[in-house]
């Protein structure tokens, strides 16, 4: 990754002009997300457009809509886009999400959404922005993609591991129930430090599972370059 870019196997993503860049929790998300079935997806906090991308490779027919309020980090996911082989199908709108109304609902709601939600907001303007989102905490998130959601429709999050109980108290509070969670370890041996979450409208047993990004040697394990094999050069 340089300081600009970033390029994967099918597509190039510029974040030069974007506070938030290209990481790991976008990649997996991107990668993780049941896009499978979906026809319309919604990436909310598009940044780069990174994850809008991935819906888009992973899914031939799928329709992606990102929604960015920044408008510095909105036209650059346009140009991604504009330069990816899915720019008919991508769409990037620069829109604060809670005004966001488009003409029909999604199958699949996906974000990387604002995680300092207690904490002090940094010096930088449009790092704080993308960090903290203004208004786009997790209640705002849940509740108004409950409102753009299709009755079978997914929303599926990543969040610390430490902000996953409060994203999933503000899911339950507009009728979102997990449907699996997937912890996500850095290495063996170490704590969790994100969790992949998917929630819909049914309330059942969450499947629960784990990733490990890396062995207790540091080499990549075989579950984390499975996930992630369509999008990474290489390891």
């Amino acid at each position: 990754m340089s300081h600009t870019s970033f390029t994967f196997k099918q597509f190039t993503v510029y974040h030069d002009r974007c506070a938030m860049k290209v990481g790991t929790d976008g990649v997996l998300l991107g990668a993780w997300a049941p896009v499978e079935q979906a026809s319309r997806v919604l990436d909310v906090g598009t940044g780069t457009g990174l994850i809008a991308l991935q819906m888009a490779q992973r899914n031939a027919i799928a329709r992606v809509t990102g929604v960015e309020v920044d408008a510095d980090a909105a036209l650059q996911a346009r140009e991604n886009v504009a330069a990816s082989p899915w720019r008919e199908r991508v769409e990037v709108v620069c829109a604060d999400f809670e005004d966001f109304r488009p003409d029909g609902v999604y199958d699949l709601i996906v974000s990387n959404p604002p995680y300092f939600v207690d904490a002090l907001k940094c010096p930088d303007d449009q790092r704080s922005l993308a960090r903290h989102g203004g208004g786009l905490n997790y209640t705002c998130l849940f509740r108004h993609s409950r409102e753009l959601l299709a009755g079978e429709g997914k929303v599926s999050v990543i969040v610390p591991a430490e902000m996953a109980g409060p994203a999933e108290d503000a899911a339950w509070a507009y009728g979102l129930y997990p449907e699996r969670r997937t912890h996500v370890y850095t290495k063996e041996g170490k704590p969790p430090r994100r969790v992949l979450m998917t929630f819909g409208r049914k309330l059942r047993s969450p499947r629960e599972d784990a990733l490990y990004i890396s062995a207790s040697d540091g080499s990549y394990t075989e579950a984390y370059k499975e996930l992630t094999k369509d999008f990474y050069l290489k390891f």
